[in-house]
């Protein structure tokens, strides 16, 4: 038997530029505390929790959590690259939905480096060296481009592909960043809220193929913390019942990514997937959408999403931005939030994050960033190596 899942706390803390911020267990700690907070309810309620991070070292979660309470309740710590918190989120959703815990805590934080993401242990394989040297491969990179950092190397063949293969402009490209910062403008949480230009945006010189510096997201810190519980907890501890979690869709590569679309093995299909397994588990349609929070760590990959996700077929992805059909006005808003490009990416906390985001926004709390009307959201979230999640949530009431 499966039971319906609340979502009855959330939380985060501003994110911040690397060496701007707390540390990572200060960080995770407060943003923990924010979640409950909002809730209602004391840690003493919490039956067990999961910690989600990429940079740091083994039981960060118990360094983060013991300033909150230290009960004895178990603590697992999740590494899934950037779609850590997602994944943290789903075994939390997870123990709940079959009766393992009434109450459980997901919790989220990175206190990252300035600069390109590089592997931290140079010594021994990487978990990206199939999706590189595939990529590499498919696309016939010459030596010289195969040791570039695999995230720069992926994404800036991404954004190649995306504009030779689908007509995605540069210009269509610069304006997924204009909306961005024009979104994250009235979110205090996030780190850039000064709009930009089309002309500042494309005047930066390529950095690698199709990607500049305002196509991509920034090395960020911060932390975010969702509580989730069954009904009837909610009811016995009198908390309102707003949003719950309608579906989920969560997977890994599948073996012919790696032969076919070089698209395939930066998301595409990943994310295709994934949010085939959440439509259905949800049974609603990509139109049933209202709001989404999505993964747009680089320009090109939330372009790309678009089709992935249904809102518009592969032909369509520029058409669809040029018409503002992501945005206020038009069939879904796209990252009110300002969305990994403006509100920052700290890699463990971003599921996390995006889920505070759409709870807010079904419950009205957003102030000027409201999607009048809110039913259904979406949260969209990948992790190369690799791992995707697409999560809807409904709101009760």
């Amino acid at each position: 038997m499966t039971r319906k899942v609340v979502i009855c706390g959330v939380g985060m803390v501003p994110f911040k530029k690397p060496g701007q911020s707390d540390s990572y267990d200060v960080m995770g700690a407060n943003a923990a505390q924010a979640a409950l907070t909002d809730s209602g309810i004391g840690y003493e309620k919490i039956e067990q929790a999961f910690a989600s991070y990429v940079y740091g070292d083994s039981c960060s979660g118990q360094a983060a959590l013991y300033r909150v309470g230290i009960t004895g309740i178990p603590i697992t710590n999740v590494n899934n690259n950037c779609a850590s918190g997602s994944t943290a989120f789903a075994l939390a959703v997870k123990a709940v939905k079959y009766g393992e815990s009434e109450c459980v805590m997901a919790v989220g934080f990175e206190q990252m480096n300035p600069g390109a993401i590089e592997m931290v242990f140079p010594d021994r394989p990487s978990p990206l060296l199939r999706h590189n040297t595939a990529l590499a491969d498919l696309m016939n990179l010459p030596a010289a481009e195969r040791d570039l950092p695999p995230a720069v190397q992926m994404f800036g063949c991404q954004a190649e592909l995306l504009m030779n293969n689908y007509n995605v402009s540069e210009q269509a490209l610069a304006r997924i960043t204009m909306k961005s910062r024009v979104h994250a403008e009235h979110n205090p949480m996030a780190i850039f809220r000064t709009p930009l230009t089309e002309d500042d945006i494309l005047s930066k010189p390529p950095i690698y193929k199709g990607l500049r510096k305002f196509f991509a997201c920034p090395p960020s810190c911060g932390a975010a913390s969702v509580i989730v519980c069954s009904e009837d907890f909610a009811k016995k501890n009198h908390l309102p019942i707003q949003v719950v979690v309608k579906g989920m869709g969560w997977c890994s590569d599948k073996a012919d990514y790696f032969t076919g679309d070089p698209l395939d093995i930066t998301f595409k299909a990943l994310s295709k997937n994934a949010a085939d397994l959440a439509y259905e588990d949800a049974g609603v349609a990509p139109g049933d959408i209202d709001v989404i929070e999505l993964h747009d760590c680089f320009t090109s990959n939330e372009a790309i999403t678009y089709a992935a996700l249904g809102l518009c077929r592969d032909d369509e992805i520029e058409q669809f931005i040029f018409d503002g059909n992501n945005t206020y006005g038009g069939n879904v808003v796209v990252c009110p939030s300002g969305g990994l490009l403006a509100k920052g990416h700290p890699l463990g906390a971003t599921g996390l994050a995006q889920i505070t985001e759409l709870v807010q926004q079904l419950r009205g709390q957003s102030g000027v960033r409201q999607v009048e009307g809110a039913r259904l959201a979406l949260q969209h979230n990948g992790g190369l190596g690799s791992a995707g999640f697409v999560n809807i949530l409904e709101k009760i009431k």
